[in-house]
């Protein structure tokens, strides 16, 4: 990623967007309790959130009908952005997919266009280097694999009552 050119392209670099998910109302980690815990990262990195996106009550095993990252995908790919960082509760809030490669999918989108995104709660940043990598590719497995072990124990409590 080079230098901003002009002074708005700076300026752009501290503005960032938020993304928050929730699968389900009675969740701990409510779209307002990541919010607060994203604030609170931006502030002490110097981020002015100027965007969110939020999917309150949604699964994230897809991104069908998840309209905020939807819309996240599509004003970035579309360049309708005013901000250089996407901030992001943790690897799990950015999706539960199957398919870990798919989270990454997104995530590569953002980076083609220019814009990071950073995990909030993590013990690790995400800046590339190989450690990172490394641990972000399991966490993303990992969230997919939570979903299909809650998925069984779900289909098999619902089997057992009927």
């Amino acid at each position: 990623m080079s230098w901003p050119k002009n002074k708005t392209d700076r300026e752009n670099r501290r503005n960032a967007a938020q993304y928050v998910r929730m699968s389900t109302e009675h969740q701990r980690y409510s779209t307002e309790n990541q919010a607060d815990a994203i604030q609170r990262y931006a502030d002490e990195r110097g981020y002015r959130i100027i965007r969110t996106y939020s999917d309150a009550g949604k699964s994230g095993l897809r991104i069908q009908g998840r309209a905020g990252l939807s819309q996240l995908i599509d004003d970035i790919e579309t360049g309708q952005t005013e901000f250089g960082t996407v901030l992001v509760y943790d690897v799990s809030r950015w999706g539960r997919f199957q398919d870990a490669d798919e989270s990454a999918y997104y995530e590569y989108i953002c980076k083609r266009a220019g814009i990071s995104v950073e995990y909030c709660a993590e013990q690790f940043e995400n800046d590339g280097s190989p450690m990172s990598t490394v641990v972000k590719g399991l966490k993303r497995a990992m969230a997919g694999e939570y979903s299909r072990e809650l998925s069984q124990k779900v289909f098999a409590g619902l089997h057992r009552s009927i």
